[in-house]
Formats: C-alpha cells, structure tokens, sequence
C-alpha cells in the first residue's frame, strides 16, 4: 500500500512517500516558512517527481501531535481534508512514537524529547525488542526534574550504565538540553545521529504502517497534551 505521510509538529516540514515500509521518496524543510505554505506544495511536488497520481495512495498518513499548537493543527487539517476529498482512510501517529520507529533496532532505550516550553518537555519511552518497538509510557509533558528522577528510579540499570551497557537515546530539538541535564544527574544518555535527530514524516508513515489506529477522516483529531496558551489565558 502506498502511504503519503506528513509531519508538521514542529520547525521544520516533511513529507514522504512509502510502499508498506519502504521509502521511496521524502522532501524536508526547514526554511521557517509557515507549514500553511509548504506542506500541500511539497506534497505535489514530491508525488510528481515519483510519477505517482495522489488518487494511488492508499492511506494518508501524519503527526498528531504532540507538538507545536500551531504546527500540529495544519497538518491534521491537510490531512484531513486531503483524505476526504480523495475518500481515503487516515492514520494519526503519536510525534514521539514516530521520532522513535525511525531509529534503528539497538539496545538503547529510546527517550523523545520536544521543547514543551514552561520548563517542560514532551516525552514517552520506548524501546525494541527484537523487530517490535514497545511503548514503556504515555505521551507526556514532564519536567527535566521529574524525568531525571523516573529514569534514575524505574531504570537504574540503564540510568549508570558504562562502557557497551544500553544507555538512553535522545531525540527531539530537546535533545540538546536533557542531555546536559540528565549527564549531570550521573544518568547515562546520548543524542541520537545528526539524521535521526528530528521528527521526519518517514517515521510518520513507519509508524503508520504498524498502526492499527485507522481512520475515517472526519474522526482524526489532534493530541495536544495541554491547553494552548489561548486556551488558558481564556479561563483565567
């Protein structure tokens, strides 16, 4: 099955096209330029250079969040409204399940860490046993405080390890910044490779592929995790 996936969540824009699990072609872009802009043209531009016709995909695929508040809501809508008017099923993936399926089967647990702001990071775990990836937590907004502790207490046997011992992975434009916190509470971590970094729309469709969560688009809706900023200065 063909799968055009999307992922808007943060910064940068991609768009990729996959057989089943087999890329065949992705576009990134990280210009600044709003996801508005961008996300439907590369989408056109990258289909056209495949020789692919949008009426032989199968499934639309895309990041759900969490993420940008902004970032998030253009690519559902895209989707969306691309799967209906196409009458195509959609599959919302989870951002941090999506960061995590792109990254080879190791030993490492896998630690997604997006800027949530307000002192905070979006975060799940994850980690390969054998050709299944495994979620070990919900998809969360966690201080770097309350991580470090959760990994040090429920898995100190990673938490201290050395030499070729599995460690903690990270990934995210958080990456930088736990790092360097999680380093100087003694816990053991490293940022993943420069390509594997950041959210790609090719772990979008990876993690589609292996998704039972498909929809009709008109049931697809974003995962926020928390109120906008809107949303809570309107309560207040």
């Amino acid at each position: 099955m063909l799968i055009l996936a999307m992922e808007s969540s943060a910064k940068s824009a991609s768009i990729a096209v996959c057989s089943d699990n087999n890329l065949l072609g992705q576009y990134y872009q990280n210009s600044g330029l709003t996801h508005s802009r961008t996300l439907l043209s590369m989408a056109e531009s990258l289909l056209k250079n495949l020789d692919i016709s949008v009426t032989e995909i199968g499934m639309i695929a895309v990041s759900r969040g969490p993420g940008s508040f902004t970032g998030v809501r253009i690519g559902v809508s895209a989707a969306k409204g691309l799967a209906w008017g196409l009458g195509k099923p959609v599959c919302g993936v989870s951002t941090l399940e999506a960061m995590a399926f792109q990254v080879p089967e190791q030993n490492d647990l896998l630690c997604p860490v997006m800027d949530a702001r307000r002192g905070q990071v979006y975060n799940a775990l994850f980690q390969w046993q054998g050709e299944e990836l495994i979620r070990l937590c919900d998809d969360r907004a966690i201080s770097l405080e309350d991580l470090s502790s959760e990994l040090r207490d429920q898995y100190p046997h990673v938490s201290c390890a050395t030499g070729m011992q599995p460690g903690f992975l990270l990934m995210g434009d958080g990456a930088v910044i736990s790092c360097e916190y999680l380093s100087s509470a003694n816990i053991s971590c490293r940022i993943a490779p420069e390509l594997l970094l950041l959210q790609t729309a090719y772990g979008v469709a990876l993690a589609a592929w292996r998704s039972e969560a498909v929809l009709p688009a008109a049931e697809l809706e974003p995962s926020y995790l928390r109120p906008s900023q809107a949303e809570r200065e309107r309560r207040m």
